[in-house]
């Protein structure tokens, strides 16, 4: 699940410690999805803020290349404007629709993940990727398992996870 090759050692322990004590984590955010504190959003988002400050997302990029976003038609448009085509033409040479019916690209590693782990559409980049990894929006809880799953992918949910952890300790 880890691309070894593409992370740093440090971001690929920290994503094994979560990936060991996943039954832990998973227990921590299903007790705090039904008590849902009233500062959960809050905490989370500065969580998130912090994990951002300690964790370089260029030395990883793990979610470039292990997960594909789903592309809205407005992502589609807005992409295929800054490549100077057609929405149809960036559709028939890049996309697919998945098992669930959604606009996906093709290939993984993302086609516009430069070698650099920067992205070549960054200001143009579909929403899902603006919003990755979902850590920092409201009504949070509704994402946690979005949160487990990507956990196991990128360092800075690992991190989020465990300073959660530290804030709320084994809520139940």
């Amino acid at each position: 699940m880890i691309d070894g090759g593409r992370m740093m050692l440090e971001y690929r322990r920290l994503i094994e410690k979560v990936e060991g004590n996943m039954r832990h984590y998973r227990v921590l955010l299903n007790g705090l999805s039904r008590r849902r504190p009233s500062d959960l959003d809050t905490v989370f988002r500065e969580a998130t803020r912090e994990a951002f400050d300690e964790i370089d997302c260029l030395q990883c990029a793990n979610c470039c290349v292990t997960t594909g976003p789903l592309l809205l038609e407005r992502d589609i448009d807005r992409v295929a404007r800054s490549l100077r085509k057609r929405p149809a033409e960036l559709v028939e040479e890049m996309l697919h629709r998945d098992e669930d019916g959604d606009w996906v690209f093709r290939t993984l590693p993302c086609p516009f993940l430069d070698e650099d782990n920067r992205c070549m559409i960054y200001s143009k980049r579909p929403k899902a990727c603006r919003e990755y990894p979902h850590t920092d929006s409201r009504n949070v809880h509704q994402l946690f398992q979005k949160t487990l799953r990507n956990a196991l992918i990128c360092p800075i949910v690992a991190r989020v996870l465990q300073l959660i952890e530290y804030t709320y300790g084994g809520a139940k």
